[in-house]
């Protein structure tokens, strides 16, 4: 890919308010509106049947446990947790120490050419808890060319978060490192939050290459919700970090089945567009 400028696109958040009589989070083709696996307005959270136990076999589902490496990713909502979460995120890596990765179609309204402007994120989430409470977005970042032409090699988006009580989120759950260039066969484990679900789902397996740009997987169950989510390698829980080499998005917006997802490859343009991120931070 041809190297073009970089747009920085800065959210003025919105304040988080407790009123359940707020609004959903509106439709959009892109931005979050039911494109590639991010949530559609108005579905029901509710718990499905994977246990709560060790990693299945390969390519299966299964609910995680609450670990110091789950607590880091968490559900993206729209203003405030009263509405469906419809999206996945996680904590990254940064001099900041206050950003996140997902795809980009979860954070900017290909409709409007604005970004999504009152994004929360919600770390551990479970059955309408977070152990950290919510934090808000308050600057978007994505390549000027997803922006335009909603490039699928180019589907991720770094965010920028507001301290809480005085503290930016690395500092109160770590973050994972950002992995470019790691090749097409790694194993991962994915984790993110359907929205037909109220906690999150795992789930482990090899990578392959479904292209010189976009990383493919087949992990069960991965539905409308799980757009963002980290796909991670080598966690050590010694340094207690791992490496994030996609994000579920790219192809199809992460593709449009649920035993079959997408990621775009990490290249140096995303290495140029976490680098800009950190720049204007």
């Amino acid at each position: 890919m041809s190297v073009l400028l970089l747009t920085l696109v800065i959210v003025g958040a919105a304040a988080v308010v407790g009123d359940a009589a707020e609004k959903t989070h509106r439709a959009r083709s892109s931005g979050h509106g039911g494109f590639g696996k991010s949530g559609e307005p108005g579905q029901s959270p509710q718990d499905q049947d994977f246990s709560a136990t060790a990693p299945a076999k390969d390519g299966n589902a299964y609910t995680p446990r609450r670990t110091e490496e789950n607590a880091r990713i968490g559900a993206v909502f729209e203003k405030d947790d009263h509405g469906a979460h419809f999206c996945t995120a996680s904590v990254v890596q940064s001099p900041g120490r206050n950003m996140l990765i997902t795809a980009a179609h979860c954070a900017f309204d290909a409709d409007s050419g604005q970004p999504v402007n009152d994004l929360v994120f919600a770390p551990g989430y479970r059955s309408g808890d977070g152990p950290t409470g919510l934090w808000k977005v308050s600057k978007v970042v994505v390549d000027d060319r997803w922006a335009k032409s909603q490039d699928e090699d180019l589907d991720v988006a770094f965010l920028v978060l507001d301290q809480k009580g005085g503290k930016d989120i690395q500092d109160v759950l770590g973050g994972n490192t950002l992995g470019i260039d790691r090749g097409f066969d790694n194993k991962v484990k994915i984790t993110g939050y359907p929205s037909s679900r109220d906690t999150p789902i795992s789930c482990q397996n090899r990578t392959t290459k479904f292209s010189d740009t976009q990383l493919r997987i087949q992990c069960t169950d991965l539905e409308d919700g799980t757009s963002g989510s980290p796909w991670l390698a080598d966690y050590d829980p010694k340094s207690h970090t791992g490496t994030v080499i996609g994000v579920l998005g790219g192809h199809e917006g992460g593709g449009d089945q649920d035993d079959v997802s997408y990621a775009a490859y990490f290249d140096d343009d995303i290495a140029k567009l976490y680098r800009h991120a950190q720049d204007e931070d």
